[in-house]
């Protein structure tokens, strides 16, 4: 049986009601009383009971992290930054993974609430309006990371990856390349159209007519690029050159390039979104990279001064990618870690 504020209490030789002051800081306890309720603590291995603690400050010090897919190295670098300050902060971080399923996620969320989380770090599904305008409706408070959400004013932390594609667009127009296509996420989520929206605006600067059958909205998964190149290239004339949206993508569109027997970049360049070093066979690849442990260290401080301060006003941080070339445009590599 767990020992009791009371045992405590006698073994220091003082009340439970003196106990509970010591350890939550509530009322004047002299030094000499406090370094025999510590003493007793350790003797007797009382374990403060976290529970019925958070009842009475209604406060947990849990917060979750909803991503839509840990597998990606991207999250998962957002994720460390998030736990990184969490910690430091004095936070445990509870991580759930949604699929890019707004079932799912709405599911974790009734689950989190009822279990009394302080505060949600949620990079949203294809279709999360619903959900993270509920919680606005329940003054629960939450960050959005990565991707903003049409009709919900939310504090946001992501990276400007309109810019980014346009950079990386840009970089192939300069290198030569005019028949360019452009694999996407799905059209609900923001990312997916600020890319789209970044090469478009990079062909209009370099007056090149953007051909509609060479922009495709999907998934941000691997058979989606699959799916995709394997289409692509099967169009006359074909594209040149293949812009995907996240790494999953590219992945999948290196497969489906293989399974033609193309190859990267004698027969057609692929530059892609996020970091891919996970993938050994895509080390080679021009990527656009963004600060995840960044975003997540930032987007847990962002939490916590909504937690501090409810009222205060929505935030966004725009944070800038970076170009990193490397082989599979063509071109030498310039920085950036492996070729």
């Amino acid at each position: 049986m767990a020992t009791t504020l009371r045992e405590v209490g006698a073994r220091a030789g003082v009340s439970a009601i003196t106990v509970s002051r010591a350890l939550n800081n509530t009322g004047y306890v002299s030094l000499e009383t406090r370094e025999r309720i510590t003493a007793a603590i350790s003797e007797l291995n009382y374990v403060p009971n976290a529970l019925a603690s958070s009842l009475r400050s209604n406060k947990t010090q849990l917060l979750a992290l909803l991503l839509t897919d840990i597998t990606n190295q991207f999250w998962t670098t957002v994720a460390r930054g998030v736990e990184d300050a969490a910690m430091a902060a004095g936070y445990g971080v509870i991580l759930c993974n949604t699929d890019e399923k707004q079932a799912k996620e709405a599911q974790y969320l009734d689950l989190l609430l009822r279990r009394r989380i302080d505060g949600l770090l949620v990079a949203p599904t294809v279709d999360s309006t619903g959900v993270l305008q509920n919680l606005q409706r329940r003054a629960v408070p939450f960050v959005l990371i990565d991707r903003a959400v049409r009709d919900v004013a939310a504090d946001t932390v992501r990276g400007d990856t309109e810019q980014g594609a346009y950079e990386m667009t840009t970089h192939l127009l300069t290198t030569g390349f005019r028949r360019i296509a452009m694999i996407s996420g799905p059209r609900t989520v923001s990312t997916a159209e600020e890319r789209v929206a970044g090469y478009l605006r990079a062909l209009a600067d370099a007056a090149v007519t953007p051909d509609p059958q060479w922009i495709y909205y999907g998934r941000y998964t691997e058979s989606w690029g699959y799916e995709a190149a394997q289409r692509l290239m099967a169009q006359q004339p074909r594209p040149d050159a293949l812009v995907a949206a996240n790494n999953f993508i590219a992945m999948g569109v290196l497969e489906g390039l293989q399974n033609l027997g193309l190859h990267v970049p004698d027969d057609v360049a692929l530059v892609c979104f996020d970091e891919t070093t996970q993938f050994k066979t895509a080390r080679f690849l021009t990527t656009v990279v963004q600060p995840a442990r960044e975003m997540g260290r930032l987007a847990l401080n962002l939490l916590l001064a909504r937690l501090a301060e409810p009222q205060r006003p929505v935030q966004e941080i725009l944070l800038p990618t970076e170009l990193i070339i490397r082989t599979s445009c063509g071109c030498q590599p310039q920085g950036g870690g492996p070729a």
